[in-house]
């Protein structure tokens, strides 16, 4: 049955999926919340302030694609939020294509976009629909902050560093260790991916405004990387993060090496077993809401070219409601107008980094950029 919902918010019973339904709220766009469990989607956007304000229905579906194609028909954009993505989310894209709808997701894993780009963005483009994966505070405000830098002509190398203080989600968790299992991560070098090397374990970093080094990791490469690659003003892009905890930086290492010794030689099934039961013991509940006071976030990018250097920095807090406000804006933004660009796009290339920028800073979630250019 078709809904009349014109969104819907696919994982709502998530950490950052409670939070779209939250800002569709605020934006009044009526959704349908979609999940496996209908009693933990219900429960969770029953606890969304002042949800009684605005037209919503929740549902539970089966996670296959005739029956999201069944649960889905009649929306126009469709915000996905179940990952891993490489393991799930196919299913919601072939679903889309069916019905002809939007899709956005906050995957951070580089294989499940190379993956999607290759088997659905041609179709997407046909249909004059926008194939968003990615579209997360950890990869649009870098690549927000790397456009403010390539408005300077002749920059061509970028090198972003994305950093926040909070804590992972049991999905979060989940995807770091399927990317160390199944995925390699890659930086762009000239127009062509090369691969990180697997046994780098972190880097120490300059963060902007701190006197004392921080730890990152190439944490599966980003989406900076893929994003960049067929834009005719970039020819390098590296990307790192963390979170600004050291310590919990320093484990992340000792926690993939474990699990990576215990798949060894198992089969793909067990493999997500372990992986699955591994992310329940890092992290077996939803974290704390965010506190603007504790959960910072900071993006750095330095781009440079033969003569030219820029640099911009994007202080921020909230990061998972930075990602929530994303997918809303879009959502307004798709429900309205065309977007800039169909097929196989980032939020920028789809809807504008000063566009994004705007919302963003209209909601007080990120400080005006700092940028400098030298030339």
């Amino acid at each position: 049955m078709a809904t009349d919902k014109p969104v819907i918010v696919y994982g709502a019973s998530g950490y950052t999926g409670r939070l779209i339904c939250e800002y569709l709220r605020e934006y009044g766009i009526p959704f349908l919340a979609a999940g496996r469990d209908f009693n933990r989607v219900n429960e969770a956007v029953s606890a969304v302030p002042g949800i009684d304000t605005v037209e919503h229905e929740v549902i539970e579906v089966e996670h296959s694609t005739e029956a999201l194609t069944e649960a889905f028909r009649g929306a126009k954009v469709v915000l996905n939020t179940v990952g891993p993505f490489a393991r799930w989310g196919h299913e919601v894209v072939q679903a889309c294509l069916r019905i002809g709808a939007h899709y956005t997701d906050t995957n951070g894993e580089q294989n499940w976009m190379i993956d999607a780009e290759e088997r659905y963005g041609t179709e997407f483009a046909a249909q004059q629909l926008v194939l968003t994966p990615g579209l997360a505070q950890m990869y649009t405000i870098g690549e927000i902050a790397a456009n403010l830098c390539l408005e300077t002509p002749g920059l061509d190398t970028l090198d972003i560093e994305v950093f926040w203080k909070g804590y992972p989600t049991v999905a979060s968790t989940n995807t770091i260790l399927t990317n160390a299992a199944f995925a390699k991560a890659y930086y762009l070098e000239q127009n062509e991916y090369v691969e990180w090397p697997a046994d780098a374990g972190v880097y120490e970093v300059v963060v902007p405004g701190r006197h004392e080094l921080c730890l990152a990791l190439p944490w599966g490469g980003t989406s900076h990387p893929l994003w960049f690659k067929n834009d005719p003003r970039v020819a390098n892009a590296r990307a790192l993060g963390g979170v600004f905890d050291r310590a919990l930086m320093q484990g992340v290492p000792q926690i993939v090496t474990g699990a990576l010794e215990l798949m060894e030689g198992k089969s793909t099934d067990e493999k997500y077993r372990i992986i699955d039961d591994q992310s329940a013991a890092v992290r077996s509940e939803m974290p704390p809401r965010e506190n603007p006071r504790i959960n910072t976030s900071l993006d750095s990018v330095h781009a440079s070219g033969p003569l030219g250097r820029a640099h911009c920095v994007i202080h921020g807090n909230c990061n998972y409601k930075q990602t929530a406000l994303l997918n809303a804006h879009v959502t307004s933004h798709l429900l309205q107008d065309r977007p800039k660009r169909t097929g196989f796009a980032s939020g920028c290339q789809a809807f504008g980094h000063r566009e994004l920028l705007g919302t963003l800073r209209a909601f007080g979630l990120v400080l005006e950029p700092i940028l400098e250019v030298h030339r």
